[in-house]
């Protein structure tokens, strides 16, 4: 029994001892809920930090087709030169991959890719800037020249007689 109150007066002299219970009670996650939620926000701030410097990497679907897209009025847009119509429900990405809505592009014209709907009209589009335009469609960065169109419409059609020869025998 004696031995019991050496203890406690041996524990208390150790240096760093009251340091120690005040740090362990004060950073206790266990004790002060508070700061887990606190930790919590902080991780999911520095993750959303993280994912939001990620770079968009654009790669086009393989059924698109190039073209100089101009909306009038929509749905009404002129592709290459010729009238055509937005599919309802059609969505439309600019470059940075985000969804704009057609009055927005009234009145310019833009190099695209787009893709068309099971009726024929146009529903995804792409907003391509002029070097992935010239690197998609075989065209110089100046866009207004179509000579670049001509040949990829030319290889695009040479493409589907040869797939369309081999298919049939």
């Amino acid at each position: 029994m004696r031995d019991m109150p050496r203890k406690a007066s041996s524990a208390a002299q150790q240096p760093g001892t009251a340091l120690r219970r005040a740090f362990v009670r004060f950073f206790s996650l266990w004790i002060n809920t508070m700061k887990r939620w606190i930790l919590a926000l902080a991780a999911a701030m520095l993750a959303t930090v993280a994912l939001s410097q990620e770079v968009v990497v654009r790669t086009p679907p393989p059924d698109v087709r190039p073209a100089r897209l101009q909306v009038n009025t929509a749905p009404q847009i002129t592709l290459d030169g010729k009238p055509d119509r937005l599919s309802p429900g059609a969505r439309i990405r600019d470059t940075r991959n985000l969804m704009v809505l057609s009055g927005s592009l009234a009145g310019q014209t833009l190099p695209v890719l787009y893709r068309r709907e099971f009726g024929g009209q146009v529903h995804d589009v792409w907003v391509l800037t002029p070097e992935e335009y010239a690197r998609v469609a075989g065209v110089s960065a100046d866009l207004d020249s179509l000579d670049g169109h001509k040949r990829f419409a030319e290889l695009l059609e040479l493409l589907w007689k040869a797939r369309s020869a081999l298919l049939l025998r």
